[in-house]
């Protein structure tokens, strides 16, 4: 099922906050569930097999997590202003193939009236694999 906060508003818009209706209520735990860490991007190549257009990142998340891969569709910002850039990504949501590439966790961002995504991270460095709260 697509997820809500992707459709259209009347003029067009996919991401329009105005169009964009709250999502129920969900208790602490239901958050606390999912597993939030700041990473530091390593590596950002081409992923032309997507059907849209997107980078295979990868990111480290320090000595207990380690390195993951995800595909991302990030196209607005060059490979090099990606890398060493501090992420927040979800790391318990389980893997994902997208084109045959196994994608192991999730890029978060906040999505523009346009449907673009602003990466998501702290405003001061963090050592890779803090927790987020």
């Amino acid at each position: 099922m697509a997820d809500p906060r992707h459709r259209p508003d009347p003029e067009g818009r996919p991401c329009a906050p105005e169009a964009v209706a709250p999502l129920p209520e969900v208790t602490p735990a239901h958050l606390a569930a999912v597993d939030l860490r700041i990473g530091t991007v390593t590596a950002v190549d081409a992923f032309p097999e997507a059907r849209d257009p997107a980078y295979k990142v990868t990111v480290d998340f320090g000595p207990v997590i380690g390195v993951r891969r995800t595909s991302a569709k990030i196209t607005a910002y060059a490979p090099d202003a990606l890398l060493g850039r501090q992420v927040v990504g979800a790391l318990n949501l389980g893997v994902r193939r997208i084109a045959g590439f196994k994608s192991e966790f999730l890029l978060l961002g906040g999505l523009t009236p346009q449907g673009g995504v602003h990466l998501l991270a702290p405003d001061a460095p963090l050592p890779d694999g803090a927790p987020v709260a």
